[in-house]
């Protein structure tokens, strides 16, 4: 059984609470500011405790998370070309904030929002609704990500319901490093992604459109590789890069998509979800610039993210997966998170 309570956590337009999901082996925290992941704890073949993913001691980091660590982003996560899409032959405009295209859902995008909360069992569903035109996007739209804590098995899953047709992409950016937040480089890490294809992007991190095999190019982690050796195959700062876990008229079946583990504490981390891709990043743009949990200074390839999530910019490449929820529609995902040792 699941030990699950909440207690004050501090205030940003209005209280902000935090939750505390704990199992004999793992500990989780979530603060409805962003719906953030703030803190996992797991144990390493020692039996010793630590934090695997990046964030913040106390809420002031969290205002501006300009990282999004643990958070929940949307509407659409990931790029948006231009900040730009067409729906019923109406085109919309996003901020631009990411070069000359729009990320994570804007200025203030759901990372941003305190969301309203309460328990369920095992865990904790945090809901949040998004008016028609907030950052640009169309409709009413409802949305909630329930967490819920069973054993070793941290599950996410993501409702959303709209009144207009809008697009929407939701996943969680939590940084992982299995060696324990605040080291240095996750070099040692290894790493496997379920993934036959992925997508090739252009310099503006925008995907290209091809649909391209991953074997004999770097992105083949079909086998386990240890990162630091594959980041140096790579041409480019790192892995910002989604890989297509199924293609469009493929069932949304829930699959493993990825396993990461770290040899020297044996930790474990693998990865399922229902949705269509993952993107795989390796911090490439944090610079040591951002002070973390303890004043840890979180540097470039410290900590990686996998993102389950529909492909980037698939409002605008009608031939990837659908990205538009439709009115009477249920926008309907789950992704899991189980943690083990070796």
């Amino acid at each position: 059984m699941t030990e699950v309570h909440k207690e004050e956590f501090g205030t940003a337009l209005g209280p902000v609470e935090r939750w505390i999901l704990r199992s004999a082996s793992v500990s989780v925290e979530i603060i409805s500011l962003g719906c953030v992941i703030k803190s996992i704890k797991t144990a390493d073949r020692s039996g010793q405790s630590a934090d695997i993913v990046l964030g913040f001691d106390d809420i002031e980091g969290y205002f501006s998370n300009p990282r999004y660590f643990g958070a929940v982003v949307g509407r659409v996560a990931n790029r948006i070309s231009k900040g730009r899409f067409v729906i019923d032959e109406k085109e919309y405009k996003l901020a631009i904030n990411n070069g000359p295209n729009a990320l994570h859902g804007g200025l203030k995008g759901f990372d941003k929002a305190v969301w309203s909360t309460e328990a369920v069992d095992n865990g904790v569903k945090l809901s949040h609704s998004s008016p028609d035109g907030d950052e640009g996007y169309p409709g009413n739209l409802k949305v909630s990500v329930t967490y819920t804590l069973e054993k070793s098995t941290l599950s996410v899953l993501y409702h959303a319901q709209t009144d207009h047709t809008t697009p929407i992409n939701l996943t969680n950016h939590s940084y992982f490093n299995l060696a324990g937040e605040g080291t240095p480089d996750i070099y040692d890490h290894e790493v496997t992604i379920s993934a036959e294809s992925y997508l090739p992007v252009d310099d503006t991190v925008i995907p290209t459109g091809e649909v391209k095999p991953v074997e004999k190019t770097p992105f083949d982690l079909r086998k386990p590789v240890i990162l630091g050796f594959r980041l140096k195959e790579l041409s480019g700062p790192g892995f910002d890069h989604n890989f297509c876990l199924y293609l469009p008229g493929e069932p949304p079946l829930e699959r493993k998509c990825a396993r990461v583990v770290h040899p020297g504490t044996g930790r474990v981390l693998e990865v399922s979800t229902t949705q269509p891709g993952v993107q795989f990043y390796t911090s490439n743009f944090l610079d040591g610039s951002v002070k973390g949990k303890g004043g840890a200074a979180y540097s470039k390839h410290s900590a990686f993210c996998l993102e389950t999530q529909n492909w980037p910019d698939a409002v605008n490449q009608p031939h990837f997966p659908d990205a538009l929820l439709r009115p009477g529609e249920t926008y309907s995902h789950t992704t899991r998170f189980t943690f083990s040792v070796v």
